[in-house]
């Protein structure tokens, strides 16, 4: 079963962020080949900082899978090599929130969880439920073309704001992330149809 934790930056640094940092590390730079900073096998930005909270998913105590999450106003994305891309042809609301850094750790999920754990799709759950817990209305991210399709596969009912090319082949997408009851009730039908029951995570944070 996942466990899952809304944690701030203070209390990351004192218990998981070493692990945290070191599955992006993993995951960020040595699988999808992302050209972001790493610093002694860890990978961290000036983004990880007191004003950033984070979902983190554990088994048994060991980290599987995690999301940031970072206030509108406070900076615009953390995907500061790519934002120019889109800071000049949208405008953001200073209130809202983005995600970044969502990852699952597929090797630690299959042997703790199984393989048909759906992981993915919990954390997607999770993310609506804190955004409808914070009193937050839908969230902003960027993701890549993968990420963006584990998304639609979902169910979640996104909406693709704009389109860029990072590179001459890679296509970067800036999407919002709707989070109303709707939204929360088709992701919950959706686990509970396909997986069955997935214990207390269908309703954390304890949303009303």
């Amino acid at each position: 079963m996942l466990e899952l934790f809304d944690v701030s930056y203070d209390e990351l640094k004192i218990t998981h962020s070493n692990e945290l940092y070191r599955l992006r590390k993993k995951t960020f730079i040595d699988r999808l080949r992302w050209d972001v900073a790493c610093n002694a096998d860890l990978e961290f930005d000036e983004f990880d900082n007191p004003a950033t909270r984070y979902i983190l998913g554990l088994n048994k105590g060991q980290l599987i899978c995690s999301v940031r999450f970072k206030g509108l106003a406070t900076a615009h994305y953390d995907y500061s090599h790519v934002s120019c891309l889109f800071l000049t042809q949208f405008r953001f609301p200073t209130s809202g929130i983005e995600s970044s850094r969502f990852f699952v750790d597929k090797e630690r999920a299959q042997q703790l969880l199984g393989g048909r754990y759906p992981v993915s799709q919990i954390l997607f759950l999770a993310m609506i439920n804190w955004a409808r817990h914070n009193d937050r209305h839908g969230i902003h991210t960027i993701v890549s073309r993968p990420m963006l399709t584990i998304l639609k596969r979902s169910g979640w009912q996104i909406k693709t704001l704009k389109e860029a090319f990072l590179s001459e082949r890679e296509r970067i997408y800036l999407v919002f992330l709707p989070t109303e009851a709707e939204d929360q009730d088709q992701m919950v039908s959706g686990l509970i149809s396909e997986y069955g029951t997935c214990g207390s995570v269908i309703t954390w944070p304890a949303v009303a």
